[in-house]
């Protein structure tokens, strides 16, 4: 489809929405027009669906976006939509494919009414092909310290989510699911709209919280490697959620194994190795979650060689989820600085990866993980071959040990005014043509994400 027919298309879906929630307000439930209505915007989003699996209608800024097209403000009737969701404290709807047309009649009756004294989203925080909530990234953002700041916030948001979910599946048994795909759904956005950005937020060392930190670094890392191999919308939000639930059997280990700051004797491990089942039976009792979770719950630690636990457990072949998460988990936990692990390098990280002659990992999996990360990960500081020091962009897929760099501060010494950016793997003679090795920011004082 093209740019010009996204755009008409997403022009009509609006349209099609403020009619719909126009005859809502108007016409009592059953009237021949609200149905019509109701109709029209179903048969408009089964053109949109088909080729999306899902569709976001938000509030950025001052426009109407639909997916990443802002709609034109020529229509009243936008402006009357845009007050009428902001009224109900919503920014942004989500509908996914399959949705059903009585879905669509409650979505437009709730957001009609005014008086309900009750918070829309949650009024329609059960329907299963619709989310409404408060949009958490932009569609459309500044490249610079205003990206980069719009992506912490979100990354911050999603820590806390991850505690309130192994909170909430403590005291109450299961997580929340609705949070959960509340905070995946942005998270799955953001790595739509810039991937290499919130990877980079990954590396972030908060080791007061890292039982969280993990869990939203595993589900961001997963779904960066899903997006990578073609996976987007609805599924991809699946292999998020189920990667960010990945280790909540740990809620039942023991805090003094699961915080203990020195190696674990045979008999505690043995302890920590139930969390896959744990988790399993959690999340197939958690209304709404995915078919996927427990299943990757249950497999992130088996490995393709029969190896890893539940021990016995032997499986053909590992699903898809299982093995992104896998890779997702091991390389995250590996360059964790924890009071009883240094943090390792991305290559050594690899070589553990690729380990027994790349048996237990899919291998074609590995690699595209290490094109998607590379070798020295966006947001490092590093000091290459030059004595220049520069702060890595993004990585090259054709060679991961030759990323793009910011160079900060020249061979001198000295800071640059103007920071410059150099392809080392096309770099002229007589520049830096490689990375001699990674640095620690709080050295030198700088903050290498405000330079994304």
């Amino acid at each position: 489809m093209s740019s010009v027919q996204r755009a008409k298309l997403a022009d009509e879906l609006v349209r099609r929405l403020a009619a719909a929630l126009r005859g809502a307000q108007l016409y009592a439930a059953g009237h021949p027009l609200v149905n019509r209505n109701i109709t029209a915007l179903n048969d408009t989003l089964t053109v949109v669906h088909a080729s999306v699996a899902s569709i976001a209608i938000g509030i950025v800024g001052e426009e109407l976006v639909v997916g990443d097209i802002p709609v034109a403000k020529a229509a009243e009737t936008m402006g009357e939509l845009m007050r009428r969701l902001q009224q109900a404290g919503i920014e942004r709807i989500v509908i996914d494919r399959g949705v059903q047309a009585p879905e669509l009649l409650l979505l437009v009756e709730t957001l009609g009414r005014s008086d309900t004294g009750k918070d829309p989203a949650s009024a329609l925080g059960r329907l299963p092909h619709i989310r409404v909530g408060r949009l958490q990234v932009d569609e459309r953002v500044d490249a610079g310290a205003g990206d980069i700041a719009t992506f912490r916030r979100l990354y911050d948001d999603a820590v806390s989510v991850a505690g309130t979910l192994w909170d909430s599946t403590k005291t109450e048994g299961t997580p929340d699911a609705d949070a959960g795909r509340g905070i995946v759904d942005s998270l799955a956005q953001a790595v739509a709209q810039n991937r290499t950005a919130l990877l980079a937020l990954t590396a972030l060392k908060k080791y007061d919280n890292y039982t969280f930190t993990h869990m939203v670094n595993v589900s961001i890392l997963t779904m960066g490697q899903a997006r990578g191999l073609g996976i987007e919308g609805s599924l991809l939000r699946e292999f998020g959620l189920s990667a960010l639930m990945h280790d909540i059997g740990k809620v039942r280990t023991p805090a003094e194994i699961l915080n203990k700051p020195d190696r674990l004797t045979d008999q505690e491990f043995s302890i920590l190795k139930r969390h896959t089942v744990e988790g399993a039976e959690i999340l197939r009792r958690t209304p709404e979650m995915p078919t996927l979770a427990p299943v990757v719950a249950f497999e992130h630690h088996l490995r393709a060689d029969g190896t890893g636990y539940p021990v016995g457990v032997v499986r053909p072949h590992l699903n898809l989820g299982t093995m992104l998460c896998g890779i997702a988990d091991v390389y995250d936990a590996m360059r964790s600085q924890r009071v009883y692990q240094e943090a390792f390098p991305t290559d050594r990280i690899l070589g553990v990866l690729q380990r027994n002659d790349g048996a237990q990992f899919d291998q074609h999996l590995v690699r595209r993980f290490a094109q998607l990360v590379g070798i020295y990960p966006a947001g490092n500081l590093v000091r290459l071959d030059s004595g220049e020091i520069g702060v890595v962009i993004k990585a090259y897929a054709p060679d991961p040990y030759r990323p793009q760099v910011r160079v900060l501060v020249s061979r001198e010494g000295t800071t640059l005014e103007k920071p410059y950016d150099i392809n080392l793997w096309e770099a002229a003679e007589g520049q830096a043509q490689a990375v001699q090795a990674p640095l620690d920011p709080a050295l030198f004082d700088i903050d290498p994400l405000s330079y994304l």
